[in-house]
């Protein structure tokens, strides 16, 4: 069966993670220093000439004319998905290389046929200029607040609020009816009971060996019905049957706690994304407002000065015009 001609849901991915090739050229061994006159080391007659070194970014296919170079199957290969980054290298160069290929192929053609002067294509290359441009310029301008230092400096400041969130332990017994929760309910009330062993004998949940422990538990961690009896218990506490998705739940709290503030590894990932979130929040905000801006209605007239939208008083009117006798 033919390979498609694109790859695009292959290809995009299959240059990373194998790449030998693509990582750098071959090292040769470095060729000798000539000896000194005098010294008696002069080359054979027949010896070959040192190999000279191999480029740094090799061409490796050209098409019309239009090279592909090494660097070209190394930028492929950087987009390829995790799962095929593992696959050999000897079965993605040649992949990946088809790939380009057929792409510098169809660019070829479609420049022969002019349509780089169509002008959709132009609208679309120009906005596709535009967004590459953008992110060129946010990137630059976040990256000082994603090192590793910044985003330490930034744990730091915010310690005084960061708190460990509420657990509880708890155990449960599951059953099918409220009927048969309350019949639960009942018996764990009942003085001297042990409410473990009665999550044994009556709960379906999956836990029920254990007694029905869940052990500790953050409020987020389990579904909201389940999760507000829970809390809204002391330890010790026993709740009114719960209805959930999985049935009805018999809760039991053994203990509370404050779980230690996460840290700064435990908090980094959620560090970045607020980082990276203000600063280009900030950067849109701060180039915006320096830019000179004009702003027009559908029909192309106009937009009132942004001092009358936010309400200031409109300006004095000019005297109307005297009326033809």
């Amino acid at each position: 069966m033919r390979r498609p001609l694109l790859l695009s849901a292959v290809l995009p991915a299959c240059l990373s993670a194998g790449l030998a090739l693509a990582q750098a050229p071959a090292q040769r061994p470095a060729s000798p220093a000539p000896q000194a006159a005098g010294q008696g080391a002069t080359q054979g007659a027949g010896q070959a000439p040192a190999a000279s070194p191999q480029p740094a970014d090799p061409v490796v296919a050209r098409v019309e004319g239009q090279e592909i170079r090494l660097s070209d199957v190394r930028d492929a290969a950087n987009e390829l998905p995790d799962e095929l980054k593992n696959a050999p290298p000897g079965m993605l160069y040649p992949l990946i290389l088809d790939q380009l290929v057929a792409q510098k192929a169809i660019v070829a053609r479609a420049r022969a046929e002019g349509l780089e002067r169509d002008p959709e294509v132009q609208r679309r290359v120009a906005r596709a200029t535009d967004q590459e441009l953008q992110q060129a310029l946010l990137r630059r301008e976040v990256a000082p607040a994603l090192t590793e230092e910044a985003l330490r400096q930034r744990y730091q400041r915010e310690g005084g609020n960061r708190q460990g969130e509420a657990e509880v332990h708890a155990r449960h017994i599951l059953v099918s009816t409220e009927a048969a929760a309350r019949e639960a309910l009942a018996e764990v009330r009942r003085p001297g009971t042990d409410f473990a062993e009665v999550a044994k004998r009556r709960s379906t949940g999956p836990g029920a060996q254990q007694g029905g422990d869940l052990g500790f538990f953050k409020k987020a961690d389990m579904i909201p019905e389940f999760a507000e009896a829970a809390f809204a218990l002391q330890p010790g506490g026993i709740s009114e049957p719960v209805q959930t998705s999985f049935g009805w739940h018999v809760i039991k709290v053994e203990e509370r706690r404050t779980a230690p503030a996460a840290s700064f590894e435990d908090s980094q990932e959620a560090l970045r994304q607020a980082a990276f979130e203000e600063t280009v929040n900030a950067a849109v905000e701060r180039i915006r407002n320096a830019a000179k801006v004009e702003r027009f209605n559908l029909d192309g007239t106009p937009q009132r000065a942004p001092s009358l939208i936010e309400g200031a008083s409109p300006p004095a009117a000019p005297p109307a015009p005297a009326q033809r006798r």
